[in-house]
């Protein structure tokens, strides 16, 4: 499996916010199964960054359109050749 980041920008208009919670439990569905390895929104750029962990980009696009907000959405999917983050690192020893 390879990893993908996405990066949506979007728009809003009065029925966005009313598909926020549905798009959250799907985001949260995915994030659960292991497929999102980190998920980010900037409500100041209307910017959000989502890292899949995916086959391809096909994938990735396809679970893109399940979403209920995705018509609010452009995007563009880039395979990723090094992803790091303290998260994948051991934790600091610390003596007592």
């Amino acid at each position: 499996m390879k990893k993908y980041q996405v990066i949506i920008e979007f728009s809003m208009d009065e029925q966005f916010m009313t598909l926020v919670p549905s798009h959250r439990t799907y985001i949260n569905y995915l994030i659960n199964k292991g497929i999102i390895v980190s998920y980010g929104v900037s409500m100041e750029s209307l910017t959000c960054w989502i890292t899949f962990h995916a086959k391809n980009k096909e994938e990735v696009t396809e679970l893109l359109k399940k979403s209920p907000l995705r018509k609010y959405w452009t995007y563009e999917i880039e395979e990723l050749y090094v992803y790091d983050s303290q998260q994948y690192r051991l934790p600091t020893v610390q003596l007592n």
